[in-house]
């Protein structure tokens, strides 16, 4: 490397570049595969800029501390990191997007720094990460732990008489509260009935439960197959057929 007095020399700039570009595309190109935000362009053009800008530091004697110059780019990447992370209701998506373009800098500012091998390795195993860890983070997820609060989601039916309605509402709310569950929404609607028939109607909650036990599922069901007025009951868990 034609370095003088740890200054980058003119002709070291434009390979330190260029590799830069490379290894931040090799990082994009599974990004871009993936179809996420920042794909091939951006980690390319992230880890570019950051050599550039690193390369600066090292090229200006006694005007700009390289290592200050490097903890600018990483504070400039953390605002382009955050227009990546998208929110939708309770989820939260981007991360690991904005992390990859967290890498590409490191990448970046490693060629600009001529740690070529540091740069080259990093990239490699950003990669790795994003393509062979990937069905290993998704076992996990599907794996529950144990002690996890899960989450599920339950329909219960009751079918009574009509004129018993708010009472058969009553009962189903005060059972849900008792049981540990969590009351989404709770409908009525007015069966079709034969004449002389007494008018009946049909009450469908959705309900939230934690943990893997129905037991308070059960518990509410049979609660309300007791009162007189239900004719039919019943409960099952949302998303099995």
């Amino acid at each position: 490397m034609a370095e003088r007095g740890g200054l980058v020399q003119f002709e070291d700039l434009a390979p330190r570049l260029v590799l830069a570009l490379l290894l931040g595309a090799a990082i994009g190109a599974e990004r871009q595969y993936r179809q996420r935000a920042a794909g091939l362009r951006t980690n390319a053009l992230v880890a570019m800029g950051a050599a550039a800008f690193s390369m600066v530091g090292f090229s200006v004697a006694a005007e700009a501390s390289p290592s200050r110059m490097a903890a600018q780019v990483v504070s400039g990447i953390g605002f382009l990191g955050a227009g990546a992370i998208m929110r939708e209701g309770l989820n939260v998506k981007g991360l690991n997007t904005a992390a990859t373009l967290w890498c590409s800098a490191a990448v970046g500012i490693g060629c600009g720094a001529g740690q070529f091998a540091l740069a080259g390795t990093a990239a490699a195993l950003i990669v790795i990460v994003n393509i062979a860890i990937r069905p290993l983070t998704a076992a996990i997820d599907r794996t529950p732990q144990a002690g996890a609060e899960l989450e599920r989601r339950f329909r219960i039916t009751a079918t009574g008489a009509a004129q018993s309605e708010a009472t058969l509402r009553l009962l189903l709310v005060k059972q849900i509260a008792a049981n540990g569950a969590r009351l989404l929404q709770l409908e009525s609607e007015d069966l079709p009935c034969p004449d002389g028939v007494s008018p009946r109607v049909a009450l469908t909650a959705r309900l939230v439960v934690s943990g893997t036990a129905t037991e308070g599922i059960e518990a509410i069901v049979g609660r309300l197959s007791l009162e007189p007025a239900v004719t039919r009951v019943g409960w099952t868990e949302e998303g099995e057929d």
